[in-house]
């Protein structure tokens, strides 16, 4: 596959209470990205820290730290063809009051806080490759031809 790339996607603690990890799941499998890492877990403070580094010292970081290991998250790399840029699409705005419908966070988002999913931002280069490297390890990912990527791609 051509232009293949991976990006880091996490159901949030919200999302897990509230049963979501399977519509994220079946939304991005439906848009044909193929899933080639996943694990279910409990972030730590130190790794919620790690992740979150960027906003260090603004008001609102203890409160995603906070957030973030209040419970368990599904954590996932995702790859196809434009990858990072499908799934910020699929997500919608960070306040799921500005996505539009048929987005994740338009559909099952009510609150800036508890907006179901995180994924890598297109835009900052490198966090993309720095989240999945926190997350997995190099052997946790796994190459695999998915049996449809012929009716996907050109």
């Amino acid at each position: 596959m051509a232009d293949r790339e991976r990006t880091f996607v996490m159901v949030k603690p919200d999302g897990v209470q509230r049963g979501l990890i399977g519509e994220v799941v079946g939304r991005l499998e439906d848009r044909g990205l193929k899933m080639v890492g996943g694990k279910f877990m409990q972030i730590d403070q130190d790794l919620a820290e790690d992740h979150y580094g960027e906003h260090e010292g603004k008001p609102f970081f203890e409160g995603l730290v906070d957030f973030i290991t209040s419970g368990p998250v599904f954590a996932m790399v995702w790859e196809g063809q434009d990858a990072i840029r499908q799934v910020r699409r699929m997500m919608g705005e960070t306040d799921p009051a500005e996505s539009a419908p048929g987005t994740i966070r338009g559909d099952f988002g009510l609150d800036l806080g508890r907006n179901v999913i995180h994924g890598s931002d297109h835009e900052d280069e490198g966090s993309n490759e720095r989240e999945i490297g926190l997350f997995f390890d190099e052997d946790e990912l796994v190459d695999w031809e998915q049996a449809d990527e012929t009716w996907l791609y050109e």
